[in-house]
């Protein structure tokens, strides 16, 4: 009898547990399960721009302003001579160095190139030139360019001479024959053009910037 009892209980232990089992996984299974956090993205590496050559915008540190004393004396020449002298000059310069070259617009006097070389300060030289007669001489194809070049901030003369255009003159340049018949401007000009180059020549030569430029 007591035996009969005790397995009646322990069934309805059992089925208890079983009951209480039951219920507490039905409400675990409807509790709501707490969603994972999304995943960070990955970052997209930013592609890096492909780097553009560096344009070499340094301009060359020598330079040449060339300018023109124009009332040297009594006598008096038309400007285009001048510019043409400075125009030869400012070519050759330019096509026998990396220079700089302007060619000043304004008369210039000595004592102007002076304040203006010391006023530099970068390595810009200052070219003068001066129109004369040569001694004894009867006309425009005895005109010769006197040429000073000032050195930047001291103003020290580093290169000087004379370029001439008649070739009985003891000068470094020879332009064709002495026609003295023919003595048009535009002829002229172009005489003084090539006086001008050998000035540029010979400034070239004196500062040893007398080497050929690759363009």
């Amino acid at each position: 009898m007591n035996l009969s009892r005790s397995k009646t209980q322990f069934l309805a232990v059992c089925v208890a547990l079983l009951v209480v089992c039951a219920i507490a996984g039905y409400a675990q299974s409807g509790r709501k399960q707490p969603k994972a956090p999304p995943a960070a993205p990955v970052p997209t590496p930013t592609p890096e721009p492909t780097p553009e050559p560096k344009k070499n915008d340094k301009k060359s540190e020598l330079g040449f302003i060339i300018a023109a004393n124009r009332y040297t004396s009594i006598d008096s020449y038309p400007f285009t001579y001048f510019d043409a002298v400075m125009a030869g000059c400012a070519g050759r310069l330019r096509s026998g160095s990396s220079a700089t070259v302007t060619v000043a617009q304004d008369d210039m006097n000595r004592g102007a190139a002076i304040k203006k070389a010391k006023a530099e300060t970068t390595t810009t030289y200052i070219v003068l030139f001066e129109l004369k007669l040569d001694y004894m001489a009867r006309s425009y194809d005895d005109l010769v360019a006197e040429f000073t070049v000032f050195a930047p901030q001291t103003a020290k003369v580093v290169v000087f001479g004379t370029a001439y255009q008649n070739v009985n003159r003891r000068g470094p340049v020879v332009v064709g024959p002495n026609s003295r018949g023919s003595s048009g401007g535009l002829r002229r000009e172009q005489l003084l053009k090539y006086v001008g180059e050998d000035a540029g020549d010979r400034i070239l030569k004196a500062l040893n910037l007398n080497v050929p430029i690759l363009h």
